[in-house]
This record gives structure tokens, C-alpha cells and sequence, in this order.
């Protein structure tokens, strides 16, 4: 039987499945709707599709580290309670994995990485179904260093920061120690020429009007900010922080210190930038029973 697009789309719409899953499954049930949908129910899609406009932004991050390569990640769930299920840390280090030992540069190309049990996206799909919470691989990135440059890496929390840096000269112990400064700090930048122009601009501005209001002269002001602004470097770059182990130096001081200069600097905040949950456990069990 032909699969027609209005059949693709009454499908759809019921069960909020992926256009090719639809296509796919109304081919083998011969155009019945109704056998459809219990197809991919019974593949878990229907299931884990429904969620797609339910908030994930709990779950964990993690690093995995092999010679010269390291894969950063952050994978989501619904609620903290889940992230601590065995099934759910299995399933990010089955993910972390995989990406470590393929050739993906990117999310995209993640998803379609192989697993035992089908692509990263299938294991997504599958965990969601039998979890029955939305979950998510919401960004990942892959980095290669070369053999003069050293990892480090840091967990808090039990992964709900995750914090991979890389050094050029120095060791693991030094850059494992700038790792656990930008977990604690929270750097926006790494350098001060990652400021974009526009944010400094505009911190200078707030910097003027502040000391303008305080009643100084545009001459004296003027040099206030000046002061303000490398008081706003150490506050947003990591570089320029006061090393926590020793104030008496910046981190970049540190890292030098130690024959070694800062290369990049990766931090992932579990659910940062994201929509939380707002709803309550009496609510949450209600939702559960009501079927949502």
C-alpha cells in the first residue's frame, strides 16, 4: 500500500514520532493507523516523542580521556532523581565512549554513532521509553592535543560541573588545578580578548555613569574606570583570576610559573541556560498519575 504524506502527517500528529519513524512504520503496518502507532510505541519512538516539549535540564556531565583525545558532555534527564540511577550513569559512559573511540566532531555526527545498541540517538530513544523521563545528549565536544600539551580534568558534584582544560607544557596536577578554579569560579572567558567588544563597551559605560554619579569629574572618572575594568578582567576571565591556591598571583601566573600556558578551557554547568522545573512532587506524582 502506498504511504501517502496526509497519512504521514495524521501520525504525526498522534503520536509526535519523527517523519522518516512514521513513514517507516505505516510501510510495515500496511497504512494502518491505528497498527502504527502501536508499532512505534512498542519501539519506544511514541513514547519518547510525547516528551520532547517536557524540560530536561537535570542530569550530569562527564570527561573521558584517551592518549591525545578527550570527549566532553553533558546528558539530561528530567529530574535529579533520575540522574542518579545506575541505568541512566551506564548509559552516559556507553555514550562517552563511543564518541571517544569514533571519528565524531561534533553532536551532530554523535548521535550517529554506533553502540551495542544501536546509535547513540536509538540508546536515547530506547532509555527514554523505559525510564519515562526526556532525555537528552544536549551538546558534546571532542578535542585532540597535541603531545606537548597535557588534560585536565575536574568533576563536582558528582558531575553536575564538568570542567576539561588543556596546557601547553606544565602537567596534569597543574592543569587538573585550573580545571577545579573555573568549576569554582565561574569564568564567562577564558582571556581577556575573549570579551567581546560590545560587552566591554558596555561595562564601560556602567563603569562611567557609576563614577559620574558618585559626583567625579569626566577626568577623574575616566580614570576610574580604567581601574574598574581590570577589577571586571579577574572577576570574568579565568586567566586574570586570583589563583585560589595563592592569591598572590593570577592563574595565568600560576600556569607560567609552572613552564606551562593555558590553551583552552571547557566548562559545563548541568542545566546552565536552560528553562528549570518548576513543579512540585504532589504535582509530579499527579502528572505521573493522570498518565502525562
Amino acid at each position: 500500500m502506498e504511504v501517502t504524506a496526509q497519512m504521514v502527517k495524521e501520525l504525526r500528529e498522534k503520536t509526535g514520532a519523527g517523519m522518516m519513524d512514521c513513514k517507516k512504520a505505516l510501510a510495515e503496518c500496511n497504512g494502518d493507523i491505528t497498527a502504527s502507532v502501536d508499532y512505534l510505541r512498542e519501539k519506544g519512538i511514541a513514547k519518547s516523542s510525547k516528551k520532547e516539549s517536557r524540560i530536561a535540564a537535570e542530569g550530569l556531565a562527564n570527561i573521558y580521556l584517551k592518549d591525545n583525545k578527550a570527549v566532553i558532555l553533558e546528558v539530561n534527564s528530567e529530574t535529579d532523581f533520575v540522574s542518579k540511577n545506575e541505568e541512566f550513569t551506564s548509559m552516559i559512559d556507553t555514550i562517552g565512549l563511543a564518541i571517544l573511540n569514533s571519528d565524531a566532531k561534533d553532536l551532530e555526527t554523535s548521535l550517529k554513532v554506533s553502540t551495542s545498541l544501536g546509535t547513540i540517538e536509538d540508546l536515547i530513544v530506547a532509555k527514554t521509553a523505559k525510564i519515562g523521563e526526556k532525555l537528552s545528549l544536549r551538546r558534546v565536544e571532542i578535542v585532540e592535543k597535541s603531545n606537548e600539551e597535557v588534560f585536565g580534568s575536574y568533576l563536582h558534584m558528582g558531575g553536575k560541573i564538568a570542567v576539561l582544560t588543556v596546557l601547553k607544557g606544565a602537567n596534569e596536577s597543574v592543569a587538573k588545578d585550573v580545571a577545579m578554579q573555573a568549576a569554582a569560579m565561574r569564568p564567562s572567558y577564558v582571556f581577556i580578548s575573549d570579551i567581546p567588544e560590545e560587552v566591554l563597551a558596555n561595562e564601560r559605560k556602567i563603569q562611567k555613569e557609576l563614577a559620574m554619579s558618585e559626583g567625579k569629574p569626566a577626568d577623574i572618572a575616566e580614570k576610574m574606570v580604567e581601574g574598574r575594568i581590570k577589577k571586571f578582567y579577574k572577576e570574568v576571565c579565568l586567566a586574570e583570576q586570583p589563583f585560589i591556591k595563592d592569591g598572590d598571583m593570577s592563574v595565568a601566573e600560576y600556569v607560567a610559573k609552572n613552564n606551562g600556558e593555558i590553551v583552552k578551557v571547557i566548562r559545563y554547568e548541568v542545566g546552565e541556560g536552560m528553562e528549570k522545573r518548576n513543579d512540585n512532587f504532589a504535582e509530579e506524582v499527579m502528572n505521573q498519575v493522570k498518565g502525562n
